[in-house]
């Protein structure tokens, strides 16, 4: 029997190869670049729905429903972050008290 290796070779291999790859490539930063990019990435939602409110407020955008997704995926995000930190101290405390 010959396999037949034509889906792999096809548009959707291609994309599951760069998406392993991806993969890979996240599961050699450190933590501390992951950290890093995902504050990062928060940052800037938060910096583009406080530019969003700033056009509206000056006139310059007059699409309401978009600067309210861009402070609503902000505020989320922050929220997100917010519960994340908060895990992490918590495991951090439960660590410290912890007997050795």
């Amino acid at each position: 029997m010959q396999m037949q290796t034509a889906g792999l070779q096809g548009p959707l291999g291609l994309a599951a190869q760069n998406k392993i790859s991806q993969e890979t490539s996240q599961e050699n930063q450190g933590f501390q670049e992951v950290l890093l990019s995902a504050l990062n990435k928060v940052n800037n939602n938060a910096a583009a729905a406080e530019n969003a409110s700033i056009d509206l407020a000056m006139g310059k955008s007059t699409e309401l429903h978009q600067v309210m997704f861009a402070v609503e995926q902000a505020d989320l995000a922050l929220q997100l972050t917010i519960q994340i930190r908060n895990k992490v101290l918590e495991a951090y405390q439960e660590v410290m008290r912890m007997q050795v």
